[in-house]
């Protein structure tokens, strides 16, 4: 589908925006190694086809750059790392009192799911994706991402948590992580309904007029005037992601003083904290831990980026949070497949390059 075929609600900014000024140190001339390979910024963006790279430091710009595909007006779609939207959401309503604990049960909130599998799966599971719920994310013949584009392509309101409760269990509630787009849709309206607001309108309340949003963003919806799709589908700005992650980096305290998250929530939500979500546990081979919709890098050797986690998109789209080195870096990408595991490594030595050159002396 085209993306400006699809439905989608506006997420209005707010009446101040947060102003974004250049850096000390400018990254511009930044480069770094890749195996045996020297690299530049403009290599990188080349190579890995970026629309537009922002890398702020203590919330100022030290690198701002575009592609041929990009521009700094450009509303760029998002792909997964709206699944970090959806969950600062959650934390905002739990904030707000609408959620009053995440160890509630979903269906308190979310009526639909009672009779499903979902009955009885707390908010908590659901955001670190450990409720036991089969999905498979491959989106090939019957699997259930198809099934989500299926849902999708039927544009009927309710199609897609019809989806979510027709799924069966596999496993009891938090024992296994198992990563379900169709799990973020589901928190996504929950969030909705908790708030008694559609989630592009309490988005707009909550985050983008207190980050001081520059300009209106887009959501996509799975219908005609419908909900939010949770787990994907957010379009903005280039500088605007960036602000989110510096909204993030800063605990949910808006720029102009107004708490947001709860205390101490960037470190709740950007860290592992159950057995089947830490480090290593994931899946086979992978040293990444999971927070709540944010993907913790691992502690290598290094310690580069010790206590970083990311948001991560399909074809090359990241907000990286780095607390210790108060970093943020967004990307915008349009790679040609839905993974590459060498433009991932590439990736990552560009950020692990701009956190050591943005260091103190």
């Amino acid at each position: 589908m085209r993306e400006q075929d699809w439905p989608h609600r506006v997420i209005r900014r707010g009446g101040v925006v947060r102003p974004l000024a250049p850096h000390a140190r400018s990254l511009a001339d930044l480069t770094f190694d890749v195996g045996d390979v020297r690299v530049s910024v403009s290599d990188y963006m080349t190579r890995r086809r970026t629309a537009g790279l922002l890398i702020l430091k203590d919330g100022d710009i030290a690198l701002e750059r575009y592609g041929k595909r990009g521009g700094p007006e450009i509303l760029w779609t998002s792909f997964s790392t709206a699944k970090s939207v959806t969950s600062t959401l959650c934390g905002a309503a739990l904030h707000d009192g609408a959620i009053a604990s995440l160890d509630d049960r979903c269906d308190l909130y979310l009526p639909r799911l009672r009779g499903s599998v979902y009955e009885g799966v707390t908010i908590r599971n659901v955001m670190r994706m450990c409720s036991g719920v089969a999905w498979s994310e491959e989106d090939e013949g019957r699997a259930d991402a198809g099934g989500l584009t299926r849902a999708l392509a039927s544009r009927r309101p309710g199609a897609v948590l019809d989806l979510v409760c027709s799924l069966p269990r596999a496993h009891p509630q938090g024992v296994v992580f198992n990563y379900s787009t169709g799990e973020s849709c589901l928190l996504g309206a929950l969030v909705a309904a908790a708030t008694g607001r559609p989630l592009a309108d309490y988005c707009a309340e909550t985050i983008w007029g207190p980050a001081g949003m520059e300009a209106d963003g887009r959501w996509l919806l799975e219908s005609e005037d419908g909900l939010e799709m949770g787990g994907f589908g957010v379009s903005a700005r280039l500088r605007d992601v960036g602000r989110f992650g510096q909204f993030v980096l800063e605990n949910g305290e808006a720029f102009n003083g107004r708490r947001i998250l709860p205390p101490g929530w960037r470190d709740l939500a950007g860290q592992p904290d159950s057995a089947p979500t830490g480090f290593g546990r994931l899946m086979p081979a992978s040293p990444w831990g999971y927070g709540y919709q944010w993907w913790a890098l691992p502690h290598l050797p290094t310690g580069i980026h010790a206590g970083a986690f990311s948001a991560i998109g399909s074809f090359g789209q990241y907000i990286y949070v780095h607390p210790t080195a108060q970093l943020v870096a967004a990307i915008q990408s349009a790679w040609r497949q839905h993974e590459d595991i060498d433009a991932t490594v590439e990736t990552f030595a560009l950020l692990r390059a701009a956190v050591l050159a943005l260091r103190p002396d």
